[in-house]
């Protein structure tokens, strides 16, 4: 009996001193994770029919413009480009044909000289401030090609610098050589990612209209007298950045437009640099 006692004591002791010194441990993991989708999002503010009606004298000399006509806001977490594309359905036939639609022609259509064929660069753009990251070979050796920021100069002098970007390719990126709003062809001419809402970090970039990241758009058209559109490039180029001027006279002598209704649209494209 003595041994059964013992070993009993002896067993007793030993689990007193596992629980003494032991420490039991358990634990659940949560696992924690973070998606930052990209976002692109790029406002308008404005009537999304800008009419041009051309029934004065003044008019067809002068030209109309319309100012303010477009506001665009551009909020974004990644670099950034953004640019204008001229686009019809006649364009998306092939690059030769960037014209606008003609919706109805007035008259009886006898007058051989008369011509729909009206190239969507006739369109003018100009913009509130310049583009802030196109390097000065962005577009050739004229800094001012890189974007629409030159005031809308009189006659057909200066040719080129306004006119719209067109394409039959609206959402394919423009090359080197044209026109963009804010950014560029080029990874380096990215604007970084921000919002006109707030001042960036470094609080360097004003709020709402005088940030980079808001574009007021005025638009002119001068059809001249007659209207053969002097300072429209032809109907094959895609954007202005002082290309050779081709009036419709290029279609033949005498050419001018024939009175209707004509329609083309403009673009804006917010696209990752």
């Amino acid at each position: 009996m003595k041994k059964v006692i013992l070993s009993v004591a002896v067993v007793a002791a030993l689990l007193s001193a596992k629980t003494t010194n032991a420490q039991l441990i358990d634990e659940q993991n949560v696992t924690v994770t973070m998606d930052l989708q990209p976002i692109l999002q790029l406002g308008m503010t404005g009537s999304q029919n800008v009419d041009f009606v051309f029934d004065q004298i003044s008019e067809y000399v002068g030209g109309i413009t319309q100012y303010g006509a477009t506001n665009l806001t551009v909020s974004s977490t990644v670099s950034w480009d953004l640019y204008a594309a001229g686009f019809s359905s006649a364009a998306s036939a092939g690059s030769s044909t960037l014209i606008w639609d003609n919706q109805v022609s007035y008259g009886d259509g006898n007058d051989a000289n008369a011509t729909t064929s009206l190239p969507i660069t006739l369109l003018e753009l100009h913009q509130d401030k310049a583009n802030p990251d196109a390097v000065g070979t962005a577009a050739g050796a004229n800094f001012a090609d890189a974007d629409y920021f030159t005031a809308f100069p009189s006659g057909t002098a200066n040719a080129g610098l306004n006119n719209v970007y067109a394409t039959p390719t609206p959402y394919v990126r423009p090359a080197a050589d044209a026109k963009y709003i804010a950014g560029g062809f080029a990874s380096s001419e990215a604007v970084v990612g921000g919002t006109y809402l707030v001042e960036n970090t470094a609080g360097t970039a004003s709020v709402g209209a005088n940030s980079n990241y808001y574009y007021s758009i005025d638009y002119r058209i001068v059809p001249g007298l007659p209207a053969t559109f002097p300072r429209a490039t032809n109907a094959a180029a895609q954007g202005g950045n002082n290309q050779t001027l081709a009036p419709l006279t290029n279609q033949g002598t005498g050419k001018y437009a024939r009175p209707g209704v004509y329609t083309m649209n403009v673009k804006y494209v917010l696209v990752e640099n």
